[in-house]
């Protein structure tokens, strides 16, 4: 695995600016079809709602911590840029890191960051309350999602992201380690505050942490968390789904092939899952997921120790 070149770093960029965008026209498809509008419109929704926040004037409110609120609100679409770094596209890769694995957890870790700092910097009671939601959601998928990400390391005997997607020549992790990936999934959307993971922009507190943003800071916030969805699914990709493996095309086209694929799966679930009350899930991150995931590691360990 090589560590590309400076100009692949605007590549990279690039490529997950489109995956943004893809995912944003497939939820504005999806939501004008909900509404029983023609689906056309939504396809053109994005470039719409871009050029109207780009003309909205930004919001102030008072006593505001200004620099942690637009900190915040920015920090998403940042982490989300951070996590692809490690993503190995077919040969190459911006950060060919030994510790890849780690460091997925920590950007994952700084959702919580960045999302409480968008409620609280505004000085505002609904979004606080909205940022308070999104931290009790994390305390209980947190621990589940870094077992998930135990055991495709422990199957592969390293940390290094490609050398994961390596060992899955044979036979795809998520055949064999379905808890593993549905709890990562879930992750994913978690951090992106997506689907059951949205109380904390629910409609019952007037939109939560985003009920301040506007102008460029709204148009950040939404930009990250779709680039979170897209960064979320381009990890599973080496981690779970095979890397580039695939017959026929190469083997980049294959990673953004399964990335686009698990992408409009996430979109999709937005509108099929219900909201989960962050106390509810918390007793069922503890209670069941994470006995679950741990399960899950065991049988992998059992088995890597049983090859060795």
């Amino acid at each position: 695995m090589r560590v590309v070149a400076p100009l692949w770093v605007l590549a990279a960029a690039g490529l997950l600016g489109l995956l943004v965008l893809a995912a944003a026209v497939l939820d504005g498809a999806l939501s004008a079809r909900a509404a029983g509008a023609d689906v056309r419109t939504g396809l053109t929704r994005p470039i719409g709602e871009v050029a109207r926040l780009m003309r909205q004037r930004r919001r102030v409110t008072v006593a505001a911590d200004t620099l942690l609120w637009r900190v915040g609100g920015a920090g998403l679409l940042v982490m989300a840029m951070m996590i692809v770094t490690v993503v190995p596209l077919g040969d190459w890769t911006l950060f060919d890191l030994d510790v890849g694995v780690v460091w997925f957890n920590a950007m994952d870790v700084l959702a919580w960051a960045f999302v409480w700092l968008t409620g609280w910097g505004a000085n505002s009671a609904y979004s606080l309350v909205g940022g308070y939601r999104f931290l009790a959601h994390g305390l209980g998928y947190e621990l589940p999602l870094m077992f998930a990400l135990v055991a495709p390391a422990v199957a592969a005997s390293s940390l290094n992201v490609g050398t994961i997607a390596a060992a899955q020549q044979g036979l795809w992790f998520v055949v064999w380690m379905p808890v593993a990936f549905l709890v990562f999934c879930m992750g994913v959307l978690a951090i992106a505050v997506w689907g059951p993971f949205s109380p904390a922009l629910g409609p019952d507190v007037a939109g939560g942490v985003s009920v301040e943003l506007s102008g460029v800071d709204r148009l950040l916030f939404l930009s990250g968390r779709y680039a979170l969805l897209a960064a979320g699914a381009a990890f599973a990709v080496p981690m779970f789904l095979g890397g580039g493996a695939g017959p026929l095309l190469p083997a980049w086209v294959w990673v953004l092939v399964k990335t686009l694929a698990l992408l409009a799966v996430f979109v999709w679930l937005r509108r099929h899952l219900p909201a989960a009350r962050p106390d509810l899930f918390m007793e069922v991150g503890w209670v069941v997921l994470l006995p679950a995931v741990l399960l899950q590691d065991l049988l992998v360990a059992g088995i890597a120790l049983g090859r060795s």
